[in-house]
């Protein structure tokens, strides 16, 4: 029997990085009395993860419920970064709608067009909440008709054009019909929108039950946990049913537990019914994109389709001179384990196996997707090595395809040339440019992937600071050709040992330093940057030759400039083809896949020849 369940709403908050998608969150929970009158919360609660809260960026998608006015609004606060788009990807089909954020001072950025592409294709009911209307510069009309015009863009058709519109600061907590806020201090008009425009599912609750695990987390109580929506039927606690995985693998299981989501605490219940998004636990190896249905009727739902990986890092065994020092997981069983495992959550990530028993292939969506990867490893206690990231590329009719990224930068007036130069040299083609915020230029280029490696730091270096850059990948194009590397050598440790002041002293007139005194080195251990483009070996342990004679102001005390502190991300743009990453719970060390200086000097002979 086919009906509409009035009572609930299902709907996920999508946008670009920063737009305020967790702190809207935030305010709902607040405003809809799900939390106690003198509860202490903390800020942006739904970012639970450490690297989440350190950095200000949501990367797993997670669940919540508030209630209002006795109808169930279940939300989904998704990524807003382009490397986890797969997160998005996957949870959207747990939706009936969904809120677009768009920051009323930055408009509509790349990543807003990507998660906006997927939520019209699978016929979402978009509404768009124009935030931080507050902000300093805001401009919510003009950012209302960019992201009209990223509507037809992309194709929207009339319904989805007539999309209904909130304006809001989500860190004051008030929403407004109109762009001035005037009296406006709650959510209220968010909250009444929601219940207006979204609409409620349309199920058939007496058929045969069925639903599609979205997500899968660990409890450590009742052990493994899948989130899905029911896509029909009624399900009860205690019932058996069967999982089917995508590729014909059929098992059978009993739901032990059922969950709902109420704020940030799942509830147990008896029984649920298609339109709810419900935890099961207990069922064995459940895994993102299995079906779970009643043993009768074995009716697979197709599962979304997750875009390819851009981009991989071989992850081999640390085998540098101070392997198994600082880490309590070194070997390449325990790195092999933890890799294939988050394979079980990242439905984006790729793990293969290589010629060497050693080396795992590692394949992700971008730079920012990988590293944070590997910082949970570090932060797990693995050590291992890192090389430098590869794109992927495709072979399609006996050409060569890579993949390539829409890029989205906002440059200071005076730095634009430097910008159009440099991106040029890396492959990129302009698309538009057009006056951005004041005194700042918005310029869009098609850039190889390839050519985003190692950027960054020198986009910021060009732009004194105070550009911005965004990205997100925009298919596949013909090979664009060779493109110039590195600009500048390594300076490598000549020796093991413990670095000095009078050896960095004497290296630091020859580049970048990456490392003060005390630090112990050894040989084939990147320890600076070269001021040219070779490598340049030079003995950082080197002391001063002890002598009687004393020479006045020969002996004052040597100044070193302060060593530049790479970030694991910066580290990762660094390396060259020849060098490695090392990565341990306490160090980031960058080193040469050859250590011995001799050996070396003999493989670039060779290479030459």
């Amino acid at each position: 029997m086919i009906k509409t369940r009035d009572n609930i709403r299902n709907i996920a908050i999508i946008a670009h990085v920063d737009h305020g998608k967790t702190t809207l969150v935030d305010g709902l929970l607040r405003q809809s009395g799900t939390f106690r009158t003198n509860e202490v919360v903390a800020e942006r609660v739904m970012d639970s993860n450490d690297i989440e809260r350190e950095r200000g960026i949501t990367i797993l998608s997670k669940n919540t419920s508030v209630e209002y006015n006795g109808v169930t609004i279940n939300i989904v606060d998704t990524p807003g970064h382009a490397d986890f788009g797969g997160e998005v990807e996957r949870v959207l089909g747990l939706c009936d709608g969904v809120l677009l954020l768009v920051d009323a001072f930055e408009g509509a950025m790349p990543q807003t067009r990507f998660v906006l592409t997927k939520a019209l294709a699978m016929k979402l009911k978009p509404i768009v909440v124009v935030n931080k209307i507050d902000r300093d510069g805001a401009r919510p009309v003009e950012v209302l008709d960019e992201v009209f015009e990223l509507f037809m863009d992309l194709g929207a058709d009339d319904e989805q054009l007539d999309f209904p519109v909130v304006y809001a600061s989500a860190r004051e907590g008030y929403a407004s019909l109109t762009p001035d806020p005037g009296g406006s201090k709650d959510l209220k008009p968010l909250f009444e929108a929601i219940l207006k425009y979204i609409p409620a599912p349309t199920v058939d609750t007496e058929a045969p039950f069925r639903m599609l695990i979205s997500n899968v987390t660990g409890d450590e109580y009742v052990g493994r946990t899948g989130v899905a929506r029911i896509d029909r039927g009624t399900v009860r606690s205690g019932e058996q049913i069967a999982i089917f995985t995508q590729g014909k693998h059929l098992r059978y299981g009993k739901i032990n537990y059922l969950y709902k989501f109420k704020g940030l605490k799942k509830v147990i219940v008896d029984e649920a019914c298609a339109g709810d998004i419900v935890v099961v636990a207990g069922l064995p190896d459940i895994n993102i994109g299995d079906t779970v249905c009643v043993p009768d009727v074995i009716d697979p739902i197709k599962f979304v389709n997750i875009d390819e990986p851009t981009l991989s890092m071989n992850f081999s065994v640390n085998n540098s001179p101070f392997a198994g020092r600082e880490g309590e997981y070194v070997t390449s069983r325990h790195v092999r384990e933890r890799l294939y495992r988050e394979l079980e959550t990242n439905v984006s990530l790729r793990v293969e196996d290589t010629d060497s028993p050693d080396t795992l292939k590692v394949s992700g969506r971008g730079e920012l997707h990988l590293t944070v990867l590997i910082e949970n490893m570090r932060r797990e206690g693995y050590e291992f090595q890192v090389s430098r990231p590869k794109v992927i590329f495709k072979e399609v009719n006996g050409m060569l395809y890579e993949p390539m990224e829409r890029l989205t930068v906002d440059a200071p007036d005076e730095c634009v040339g430097i910008v159009i130069e440099k991106v040029g040299l890396r492959k990129g083609e302009m698309l538009d440019m057009h006056p951005g915020l004041e005194g700042f230029v918005r310029i869009e280029f098609r850039i190889p992937a390839r050519g985003l490696i190692g950027y960054r730091n020198e986009f910021l270096t060009d732009t004194k600071g105070n550009g911005i850059m965004n990205h997100i990948f925009d298919g596949y194009d013909e090979y664009k050709g060779d493109m110039a590397g590195r600009n500048r050598g390594s300076m490598i440790a000549w020796e093991t040992g413990e670095s000095v002041v009078y050896g960095l002293f004497n290296a630091q007139e020859r580049g970048k330093l990456f490392i003060g005194p005390g630090v112990k080195v050894y040989e084939g251990m990147i320890v600076g940057e070269n001021a040219r483009p070779d490598d340049l070996v030079i003995n950082v342990c080197k002391k001063k030759h002890v002598t009687n004679m004393r020479a006045s102001g020969s002996d004052e005390a040597l100044r070193l400039t302060p060593p530049v502190v790479l970030s694991l991300e910066q580290s990762i743009e660094f390396i060259a083809d020849d060098e490695l990453m090392e990565v341990t719970p306490k160090n980031i060390r960058l080193r040469k896949k050859i250590l011995d200086t001799e050996l070396r000097a003999k493989a670039e002979s060779k290479k030459k020849k």
